[in-house]
């Protein structure tokens, strides 16, 4: 038993050390030796082999079905706008098949809607070896499984500990780090101590997701007194940005070990954590955000401004708190890559452990970061134009498509309020084409 303990521990040891020397030392430097970019290369030829295995597999070749775009639902809808529609069914008199429009627009609705698939993962134009997200891809060949059982066995067995072991040391970094700085008063010297530790530990947590990162238009990263508003579709989301820079958050307190990590970062950096009973009282979280902004000194605030996340297809509502506070905004638009993993966190399916140890056993965290040039609120616009000038810059430099639902929708019912309003609209359509009186 003693020769295995000491076998066992010489292991870690020598683990241990390859992690340090290989990962953790020339990430938190800021170099890299080129595993990350050899595991990507392996990883793509072995993806592109698959998707022609499957291609060749297919019994019935349909070219299209690996080469266009999948379907974002399984209803071909008519695109056709609801007020041309209604025009169609001017008439002198009434007739009982004028209500079929209404009631398929409704059975579309109640099958599937445009806001909840948002929630759902979005899906792959061809397998990926990890996780299957098109009905059409089946059993193919023998050498395809066998690359799939190798991709497991790889998956599971190296990335998934090597990934822990990063983060691991990332996560006690930071808090060891910056409970350290905070101990110092405040001066330039602990702001910049505050910066390298929170910049170092990201780069580490990039690692552990075996991130790889493309940043544009670098001259528009958000200044100090600025805030950064994004569009969400990971807790992550703000791992990919802190790599590159770093922010104040703003967000809700927490427990367990966020809520350690969150008291250990406020203490050498001023991030904007509110109690559960103050994040609802939205004048109060506009005083302290704009309090932060008005000092030009502190890092820019990062907000993610939809409030829950969306599934890397879509952009919607912006809530309108953000822009109400005041100062310069700095849209940034991300933009994952599922090919090589579902970067996506459907909170009401998953818990936070279920889906952290998806994105560690998945192939790759791969996205895109656009910083967008500076913003500010027009004369005469208010703060909801302002959060729609904003999303609409985003959406369009994303690719993705925007929605001016609430993503609150995910948890909550739609308000009597706003289905009052859509009748009024259908009502005044009704009447301005005539099929009404």
């Amino acid at each position: 038993m003693e020769d295995v303990g000491a076998a066992a521990a010489w292991v870690g040891a020598v683990w241990l050390a390859l992690v340090l020397a290989l990962i953790v030392v020339p990430s938190a430097l800021g170099v890299s030796l080129g595993i990350s970019e050899a595991y990507m290369w392996v990883l793509v030829k072995t993806l592109e082999w698959a998707t022609i295995r499957i291609e060749k597999g297919v019994k019935k070749p349909q070219p299209q079905m690996l080469k266009t775009p999948a379907a974002n639902g399984i209803i071909e809808r008519d695109e056709t706008p609801m007020e041309k529609e209604i025009a169609r069914l001017h008439r002198a008199d009434f007739e009982f098949s004028d209500i079929f429009y209404f009631c398929r627009k409704g059975l579309e609705a109640i099958v599937e809607d445009e806001v909840t698939q948002r929630f759902s993962s979005e899906e792959l134009v061809s397998w990926n070896l990890l996780t299957r997200t098109n009905v059409n891809f089946h059993y193919i060949s023998l050498r395809l499984t066998v690359v799939w059982v190798i991709g497991v066995i790889v998956r599971y067995c190296f990335l998934l500990p090597l990934r822990f072991t990063l983060a691991a040391i990332g996560i006690t970094s930071m808090i060891v780090g910056t409970t350290m700085v905070g101990q110092l008063p405040n001066s330039s010297v602990k702001n910049y101590l505050s910066e390298v530790v929170h910049l170092t530990c990201s780069r580490i947590l990039v690692r552990a997701l075996s991130g790889t990162i493309h940043y544009h238009n670098k001259e528009n990263k958000p200044q100090k007194g600025g805030i950064c508003v994004a569009n969400h579709t990971s807790p992550i989301d703000a791992i990919i940005l802190t790599n590159d820079g770093c922010y104040a958050m703003v967000g809700q307190v927490h427990g367990g070990l966020m809520g350690v990590i969150q008291r250990a970062t406020v203490k050498a950096c001023p991030h904007v954590w509110f109690e559960r009973s103050e994040i609802k009282d939205r004048h109060l979280v506009t005083k302290r955000l704009r309090e932060h902004v008005v000092d030009k000194s502190k890092l820019p605030i990062l907000i993610f401004p939809e409030g829950t996340c969306i599934n890397n297809t879509s952009v919607m509502m912006f809530k309108k708190g953000s822009f109400e506070i005041g100062g310069t905004i700095y849209p940034v638009a991300i933009k994952y890559d599922p090919q090589f993993g579902d970067a996506f966190w459907n909170s009401s399916k998953y818990n936070i452990v279920s889906y952290l140890l998806r994105i560690m056993t998945s192939w790759a965290i791969v996205c895109n970061v656009w910083y967008m040039p500076p913003m500010v609120r027009k004369e005469g616009e208010d703060a909801v134009q302002f959060a729609n000038r904003v999303r609409s810059a985003i959406a369009h430099q994303g690719g993705l498509t925007e929605l001016p639902w609430d993503g609150g929708l995910k948890r909550a019912k739609v308000k009597d309020t706003f289905k009052e309003e859509q009748q009024k609209n259908y009502s005044k359509m009704l009447v301005r084409n005539g099929s009404i009186g």
